[in-house]
């Protein structure tokens, strides 16, 4: 199985507005469940530290193999959430491993 974790800084909004993105992604992230067959698992966190130095959210997938992650990738469905989440956010990290 293949471990995909995924970490994003929301862009420097007020803070008010930052807290909607950061829930907006969250749900975004969420409602990819159901809509891709190779995705086995799916979680998405709002960071509770807010601080600037801090991540915002962090999403955690799996996947049978780097096969399926890379379908993934291309899905329609998730590339309507990737849309959404490279407008508003600032930098992004991800790590994908076995496990």
């Amino acid at each position: 199985m293949i471990n995909h974790v995924v970490l994003f800084k929301v862009k420097d909004y007020p803070e008010p507005e930052k807290q909607e993105v950061r829930a907006k992604i969250k749900l975004l992230l969420e409602g990819l469940r159901g809509k891709i067959k190779e995705l086995k698992h799916l979680e998405a966190g709002l960071n509770v530290e807010m601080n600037a130095q801090a991540w915002d959210i962090c999403l955690i997938t799996h996947f049978e193999n780097m096969e399926d992650l890379n379908v993934y990738r291309v899905h329609p469905e998730h590339l309507k959430v990737v849309e959404y989440i490279q407008a508003s956010t600032a930098s992004r990290a991800a790590v994908d491993y076995l496990f």
